[in-house]
């Protein structure tokens, strides 16, 4: 990767191409971030760069992050992620929206929604059992996953219910529509993962 930066997602819209065509967006509040690390292949095996994002009350920072934050001498910050980039940069170094160009491809991680405890038919697309001869009201049950003799049980990792979204979710090759540098918004093509005020990274896309 040669960029990328941290960002809060706002909510989606629609703006309008030069031909009248709607174009979906989701807005992302990105940056501006700063640099509270650089790590080098000498001291840490790797070379990447930490980035701070949001800001954060000194008294709401543990004694660890603190000693962090005074180490490299930034400000705290709400959120930290780490980045695996090409070029160079030092600590203290700020990172904004404008870091990127209309038109170019990004790819957005982020956690998405939790829904709780599902069924199958929301969670895995199951179809249903039928609703009459006498099946019982057991319609949007799973029906049966084992044999009784052999071997008496469920395989572990079969199908079921249970918890649904709320795990980090990668869209890749979406396209940057706008960028409001005055404002550090970026409007990026289509849906992203996460909830409104969900973190998100975005980087340049790796497939583009």
């Amino acid at each position: 990767m040669k960029k990328a930066i941290i960002g809060k997602k706002l909510g989606m819209t629609q703006l309008f191409d030069q031909r009248g065509n709607v174009i979906p967006v989701t807005a992302v509040e990105a940056g501006p971030c700063v640099v509270t690390q650089v790590k080098t292949v000498e001291n840490d095996g790797y070379k990447a760069f930490q980035y701070g994002f949001g800001e954060i009350k000194a008294s709401k920072v543990n004694k660890p992050m603190a000693g962090h934050f005074k180490k490299n001498d930034v400000a705290p910050k709400k959120v930290l992620r780490e980045f695996r980039l090409d070029g160079d940069a030092n600590v203290g170094d700020i990172i904004k929206a404008d870091v990127f160009e209309v038109g170019e491809a990004v790819d957005v991680v982020g956690v998405s929604k939790g829904k709780g405890t599902a069924g199958v038919i929301k969670r895995w697309n199951f179809a249903r059992l039928k609703e009459t001869h006498g099946t019982g009201p057991v319609h949007r049950h799973p029906g049966s996953q084992g044999a009784c003799s052999s071997p008496s049980r469920v395989f572990k990792g079969t199908k079921g219910a249970g918890r649904l979204g709320c795990e980090r979710v990668t869209v890749q090759n979406l396209e940057i529509v706008k960028i409001d540098a005055e404002n550090n918004i970026i409007a990026i093509k289509g849906a992203i993962p996460g909830p409104k005020g969900g973190i998100v990274m975005i980087a340049d896309s790796v497939k583009a």
